[in-house]
């Protein structure tokens, strides 16, 4: 696929990478000079972003904006990881812009294909001897709910009744710090540079099970600085926004705070009574509480 990153971290078990480590740059210095003075664990995070030529592709070149794609080609997504080089050059067809309604099944309670929608809202069959679902934690249990025969009547794979249970998410949190100094963050990959597992674990002083990762992102593209500026009255438009654009270009860093969650049987994926999508499918209805 195509990662890159650096071998040792002690929070993790040891693994074998194909590439070096995407420079961590300015920045990843300075929050790594301040980890190490609070005591804190931090690595150079692993990315699925090439560091050097590989495998055909181009090196990661440092053009920032990965969220909005990557024309460099070094980040590696299926589409130039998998897609171009080993499935379609085996025959697979890849259909775009269709909607799964349900999952068939055979008299053995084995999946034989889906009933599906086209572009054009044409409803098809396509028959398989292996049918994959992986469309997420809120898409999977609505295709399988939805998918009842006389066979799975409560929905595919639903005997025990937990399918759509249990549901999970990220709690997220960022804190975002603007220094004096020049950091160069707006150069680099935008994802995590720097990831720290200092408060991952459990610990009961705390009063909580499991923990969250911290990861240090790097500022924001010049577009994004002049939205985000406007909306918070910092970058205003006229004749002051050069001199208050500066004074955010290339000096932020991120912080984002991914936390674990636990699974709570209160936690679901239901099929909505009433509302539906516009090929008649039920809508996936999500109850969550954070306890």
């Amino acid at each position: 696929m195509g990662v890159s990153g650096l071998k040792g971290d002690p929070a993790i078990p040891e693994h074998e990478l194909p590439l070096p480590p995407i420079a961590m740059g300015r920045m990843g210095e300075v929050i790594g000079r301040g980890f190490n003075k609070l005591g804190w664990h931090w690595w150079p995070s692993d990315t699925a972003i090439i560091s050097e030529d590989y495998d055909g592709r181009a090196k990661c070149i440092n053009l920032s904006p990965c969220n909005s794609g990557c024309s460099q080609g070094a980040k590696s997504s299926v589409d130039v990881a998998y897609w171009h080089k080993n499935l379609r050059k085996r025959g697979v067809e890849l259909k775009t812009r269709c909607r799964v309604r349900e999952i068939l099944v055979d008299e053995k309670d084995r999946a034989k294909g889906v009933i599906y929608y086209d572009e054009n809202g044409v409803e098809c069959r396509q028959f398989a001897e292996i049918v994959i679902i992986a469309c997420n934690g809120i898409g999977t249990p609505r295709i399988l709910l939805n998918s009842k025969s006389k066979y799975f009547p409560d929905g595919l794979s639903n005997r025990s009744g937990m399918v759509g249970k249990n549901l999970m998410f990220h709690p997220w949190g960022r804190v975002e710090g603007t220094f004096e100094e020049m950091l160069d963050s707006h150069l680099g990959p935008q994802g995590s540079c720097v990831l720290s597992h200092e408060f991952y674990e459990t610990d009961q002083q705390r009063g909580f099970l499991r923990g969250y990762t911290l990861q240090v992102v790097r500022g924001q593209p010049p577009v994004n600085i002049a939205k985000w500026g406007y909306k918070r009255g910092a970058v205003p438009w006229g004749t002051q926004h050069h001199e208050s654009f500066q004074k955010y270009y290339g000096k932020q860093i991120q912080i984002e705070v991914c936390c674990e969650d636990l699974p709570e049987i209160s936690n679901t994926v239901t099929l909505d009574p009433n509302l539906k999508d516009c090929h008649g499918i039920p809508a996936p209805k999500i109850t969550i509480s954070i306890k």
